[in-house]
C-alpha cells in the first residue's frame, strides 16, 4: 500500500534544518541534515513523504505498542479534549486521570499503589529520585543520597535523570552533578574476559554492587536504579538471576531498588510489567512511560510502594510537602489515551501475542549471528539488537562504527525497514501487533542489508 502525500519538500526540509532542533542534534551537521519525513502510518508501518511504506522496526521510540492508526485511541483523546482538555492537578482532580492511576496500580506488582504521573520517562526518573531524597530527609538520613547506576544505562535527559545515565558519549559535553551518581561497570556478557564463564561474570557484577555500597557507605547510598533490559545502551540483557541477586543486596543494606521500565513495561516482554513476571523481583519503585499511552500522547509515571509511604505519612509526615510536580501531571487527554490503549491490549490479547511471537523474533535475530559483520545478536521479548563491526572486531574504532551503522541503516530504509541505529547497533522493538510474517520480513530485510554493506565495503 502506498499513500500519496503532497509536500513542498524543499520548504519543509529547509524549515526542518532552520528551525526544528532535534534530540541529540550533532553540531557538526546542524542545518545540513537530510532526514526522512514520516508523514503517515498504519499498523506496524510508517509512510515517508514519497509515499513509500516501511516497517517501523523500533515502534517509533520503543513506544507504539498497539500499532498506528488506532481510531479508538484518537476518538478517546478527541472526546476527552472536547469535554475537558485540561485540569490543574495542583488544585483539583479528574475522574479520567484517577481511573487511569487505579488501572496502572492494579497491574503493577505487589504494593506499588501510588502513581505519580509525569510528562515522560525523564521526568518520571527525576520524580523518583527526588522522592527518594525527600523520604530520607524525613527519616533523618540527610546523607543517604547517592544513586548507583550502570555504565551503558540510560535513564533520561533531564538534569537529574541524565546524572544517573551511564552512556559515556552522552556525558562528554554536558555538565552533570558528579557527586550524585556512582557507576558500576558494564553488565553486558559480551565484554566479559575471554576465559570467564557467564556464571563467574554474574558473580562479578553482583559483587560490583555490594562492593560499591560498602565502599561508599550504606549510610550514604539511597538507591540502585536499573533497567530490566538496558534498552538504549544496546538491548543489553544481564545474566539470568542478576536482578534477583541485586535486589537482595540492596535490601540487605537498606538501599532502595528502582526498576526503570520505561521501555519494558506495557507489553514489550509480554507482561504489563517485567520486574515481577519476568525477573521475579518486587521493586520499591517502578518508572514507566512510552507504552503507557502507546506513544499517542506524552505521559510517564513513577509508581511508589505502600511500604515507602507508610513511615513518612500521617503523623510521621512532619508537615512536609513533596513539592515536585508538573503542569501536565495526570493530563486528562493523555490519561484517556492510556485507558484506550490498555483496553486494546487486553481485548486483543496482545500480551499473550507477544509471548507467542517472541520465540520467532529471537530465533530470527540470533540467526543473523553468522553474518560476517555481526559481532553479537541479543535480545528478549520483542527487543533485539544486532551489533556490527568490520572484521568482527568488538573494539572497532568509533569512526568506523558510526560509518558502518549509517550504511546499514540507509540500506534498510531503501529496502523498506526503519531501524533504531545506535552507532554500530541495529536496534528493533516493533509494535506489539506485529505478525510472524512481518517479523520474517523485517529480519529478511536486515539480513539483506548487512550482506549488501559487507559486499560493497569488503572486510
Amino acid at each position: 500500500m502506498t499513500l500519496e502525500i503532497k509536500l513542498d519538500n524543499t520548504s519543509n526540509r529547509n524549515w526542518d534544518n532552520d528551525h526544528f532542533m532535534h534530540p541529540w542534534e550533532g553540531m557538526d551537521y546542524l542545518g545540513q541534515n537530510d532526514r526522512v519525513f514520516i508523514e503517515a502510518s498504519n499498523g506496524v508501518y510508517v509512510t515517508d513523504e514519497a509515499g513509500k511504506q516501511l516497517i517501523d522496526g523500533p515502534a517509533g521510540m520503543w513506544c507504539v505498542q498497539v500499532g498506528y492508526g488506532r481510531h479508538e485511541i484518537a476518538d478517546a483523546m478527541a472526546d476527552q479534549a472536547r469535554k475537558l482538555a485540561y485540569f490543574s492537578p495542583f488544585n483539583n482532580t479528574n475522574s479520567v486521570a484517577t481511573r487511569f492511576a487505579r488501572e496502572v496500580a492494579k497491574r503493577a506488582p505487589g504494593d506499588l499503589n501510588h502513581v505519580f504521573f509525569t510528562t515522560g520517562g525523564s521526568t518520571a526518573v527525576d520524580t523518583a529520585l527526588r522522592f527518594v531524597h525527600f523520604r530520607n530527609n524525613l527519616l533523618g538520613k540527610p546523607e543517604k543520597k547517592k544513586i548507583i547506576s550502570r555504565q551503558k544505562a540510560y535513564h533520561g535527559s533531564t538534569y537529574f535523570a541524565a546524572a544517573v545515565s551511564g552512556k559515556e558519549r552522552d556525558r562528554l559535553w554536558l555538565d552533570k552533578p558528579n557527586e550524585l551518581a556512582h557507576f558500576l561497570p558494564d553488565v553486558n556478557p559480551l565484554v566479559r574476559k575471554p576465559d570467564q564463564s557467564v556464571a563467574d561474570f554474574l558473580d562479578e557484577k553482583v559483587a560490583d554492587l555490594e562492593n560499591a555500597i560498602l565502599t561508599l557507605g550504606a549510610e550514604n547510598v539511597a538507591a540502585f536504579i536499573a533497567e530490566p533490559v538496558l534498552a538504549s545502551g544496546g538491548v543489553i540483557v544481564p545474566p539470568v538471576g542478576y536482578h534477583k541477586r541485586c535486589i537482595d543486596v540492596c535490601h540487605k543494606h537498606d538501599v532502595l531498588y528502582i526498576s526503570d521500565e520505561v521501555v519494558t513495561a506495557f507489553g514489550r516482554l509480554g507482561h504489563w510489567f517485567a520486574s515481577k513476571d519476568v525477573f521475579d523481583i518486587q521493586p520499591d519503585i517502578i518508572i514507566c512511560a512510552k507504552g503507557l499511552t502507546s506513544g499517542y500522547s506524552p505521559m510517564g509515571a513513577a509508581i511508589f510502594s505502600d511500604r515507602l509511604m507508610e513511615d513518612i505519612t500521617g503523623a510521621d509526615g512532619q508537615g512536609a510537602t513533596f513539592s515536585n510536580g508538573y503542569t501536565y501531571s495526570g493530563h486528562p487527554v493523555s490519561a484517556a489515551a492510556g485507558l484506550a490503549s490498555m483496553q486494546i491490549i487486553e481485548r486483543e490479547g496482545l500480551l499473550e501475542h507477544v509471548r507467542g511471537v517472541a520465540p520467532l523474533f529471537q530465533e530470527r535475530l540470533r540467526g543473523l549471528s553468522d553474518l560476517p559483520l555481526v559481532v553479537d545478536a541479543r535480545g528478549m521479548g520483542l527487543m533485539g539488537c544486532v551489533q556490527c563491526s568490520y572484521k568482527g572486531d568488538k573494539n572497532s574504532t568509533l569512526e568506523n562504527d558510526y560509518a558502518l551503522g549509517a550504511l546499514i541503516d540507509m540500506e534498510c530504509q531503501e529496502l523498506g525497514l526503519v531501524l533504531r541505529p545506535i552507532i554500530n547497533m541495529c536496534v528493533m522493538s516493533p509494535p506489539l501487533v506485529i505478525s510472524e510474517d512481518q517479523i520474517n520480513q523485517m529480519f529478511d530485510i536486515l539480513g539483506q542489508a548487512i550482506r549488501k554493506v559487507d559486499s560493497v565495503k569488503g572486510v
